[in-house]
């Protein structure tokens, strides 16, 4: 454990509220309510599924006598990527166990799921725990991102639950994660085993949602996060007045990051990936919409502004998706262009190479592209032959094209004003600093619920935490079959069943409510500044929750 600011020690002492429900966990009884599952894909999912396909939503309610619990021993594992409350969680697990009773145990496995696959563990003692209360990060017993996915690995995970004798187990994690969650539940019913299964939400992208989970934890952090940040751009940038600031936010496959931070701090302009790909913009399309915006500024002697870009913007532009699709195809491994293109010197003659194996539209948008860019979907690539979206520069790219642009219209007369670009990006550091009250509280209400879950027999669920736009005390417990949220998928080129991911809702209320918004911002500074996350102070800003959240459900909180 690294040393403790006096701001981390001080968060250790802070103690989370709990729906009034959790407050009286040994007086709640289960209530299931019949499972509705049937979908487009049910045909395709019930044989992966056939015992858990017809689990039930699981809600609870009061009775007048306390529950005799049984006694517990629950593995928990944090999967996937970062998101801060992670530690929360695991402290509500905690607690809630020793609730129920005082010789309950918590086993935590290390470093992700392959703590599972190799049975590498830690107990999680109130010792331990003290260190890590509302504190940022997943450095108690550290994450992973191994996939339960082979015989070989369903089979060692079978060998573990059984060494370790678990009642439970909490998987802590996104789309891909919960995913996997529902598979260990669906195989330890299988083979007969008691270990119960459940999942909780996690993802900082905040594509983890539907019309039953609400949200995810960490999002709200992270776009506080970031909104501070590009506030203080904003301030900065008024004061210079002679910087454009072009910053990319985290999340790769949906822009909701993008969408909040814009909410909360009202940049120039902001691309949203998936109406880009609704309206089918072209790059050149994007590159043109920028430069207007400048050359109109320029206009009014304004040679500043920001723009926002959600990370996996360049897989929502059309060409450029189809670009990358064909290739991963041309340079997966079972093909010979990656081994020619790695045995050919010159940058120019790979271009011409590969180009000659693209259609003809993939081949214009590739050698439209900054030669540091295409060198990057050429050779940076995932183990599986994919280009890694998440490493490209598409801020520098973005911002060179638009300099490129400019630079014409200045050769034309049509342009006169001053373009100094800065590229940056918000990423890993919005993952895990200290957690918002709203992260904190939403977080250690998750982990009891995943205890309260498995104390009443419920396996292949999400924990879900309702009505988060009341005060605490109001939010309402549940457990929501893991199930009903698959569909078929293709992934890595084969059909897999998996946890839908929530894309911006173009035609809902968060974005209906930025559409109106963006149009003044774009050639006015009404920047806003929300400065650092508050723990102590008034409500408003202390227990604030995201602008996403409140606009969703209509909410003026």
């Amino acid at each position: 454990m690294a040393s403790l600011s006096s701001l981390q020690r001080y968060r250790l002492t802070y103690k989370p509220k709990l729906p009034s429900d959790l407050q009286k966990l040994l007086f709640l009884v289960p209530e299931p309510i019949k499972a509705t599952h049937a979908n487009e894909h049910s045909k395709e999912l019930l044989p992966l599924f056939p015992h858990t396909s017809q689990q039930p939503t699981i809600k609870f309610k009061l009775v007048d006598r306390p529950v005799t619990p049984k006694l517990l021993k629950l593995g928990v594992v944090l999967s996937g990527g970062q998101a801060a409350g992670g530690h929360n969680v695991i402290s509500g697990i905690f607690d809630a166990l020793k609730k129920f009773n005082p010789n309950n145990k918590l086993i935590g496995f290390l470093d992700g799921p392959n703590g599972i696959i190799k049975n590498q563990t830690i107990e999680i003692t109130e010792e331990l725990l003290s260190l890590y209360r509302n504190q940022g990060g997943f450095d108690i017993i550290g994450s992973g991102r191994t996939k339960i996915e082979t015989p070989e690995q369903f089979i060692d995970a079978e060998n573990t639950i059984k060494n370790l004798d678990l009642d439970g187990l909490v998987v802590i994690g996104g789309d891909d994660s919960n995913t996997n969650a529902a598979f260990l539940a669906e195989y330890f019913l299988e083979k007969g085993l008691k270990t119960k299964v459940i999942g909780v939400p996690k993802t900082i992208d905040g594509d983890l949602k539907n019309e039953l989970i609400e949200t995810s934890f960490g999002f709200d952090t992270a776009c506080k996060i970031y909104s501070e940040n590009i506030g203080n751009i904003h301030k900065d940038m008024l004061s210079a007045k002679k910087y454009y600031y072009f910053i990319k936010l985290m999340g790769r496959s949906a822009s909701h990051i993008t969408l909040e931070c814009a909410l909360q701090t009202h940049p120039n302009l902001t691309l949203i990936g998936e109406e880009i790909l609704d309206k089918k913009l072209s790059l050149d399309d994007i590159i043109k919409e920028i430069a207007d915006m400048v050359v109109m500024r320029a206009e009014k002697g304004k040679n500043y502004g920001t723009i926002l870009i959600c990370e996996g913007v360049i897989e929502f532009i059309p060409e450029i998706r189809q670009m990358i699709l064909e290739l991963n195809s041309l340079l997966a491994a079972d093909k010979p262009h990656l081994a020619k293109l790695e045995n050919t010197l010159l940058h120019k003659d790979k271009v011409e190479y590969i180009c000659k194996q693209m259609s003809s539209t993939s081949s214009e948008s590739f050698r439209k592209i900054p030669q540091y860019i295409q060198e990057q979907l050429l050779f940076d690539r995932d183990p599986h032959g994919n280009v890694q979206v998440s490493k490209i520069e598409t801020e520098r790219m973005i911002l060179n094209l638009v300099e490129e642009e400019l630079k014409k219209r200045k050769k034309h007369g049509k342009y006169s004003g001053k373009f100094a670009p800065q590229p940056l990006f918000y990423g890993y550091e919005g993952r895990s600093g200290l957690p918002s009250n709203f992260d904190s509280q939403y977080c250690y209400a998750l982990g009891h619920l995943a205890a309260l879950l498995i104390q009443s027999g419920a396996t292949g669920c999400m924990c879900c935490i309702g009505q988060l736009t009341k005060p605490v005390e109001e939010w309402t417990i549940a457990g929501i079959p893991i199930y009903g949220m698959l569909h078929m998928e293709i992934r890595e080129g084969k059909k897999k069943a998996v946890i839908q991911r929530s894309l911006v809702d173009l035609n809902g209320a968060v974005f209906t409510a930025f559409a109106v918004m963006r149009e003044t911002w774009k050639f006015s500074d009404d920047f806003c500044c929300p400065g650092p996350i508050q723990f102590e102070g008034p409500a408003e800003i202390t227990e604030s929750i995201p602008m996403t959240l409140r606009l969703e459900r209509k909410c003026d909180r």
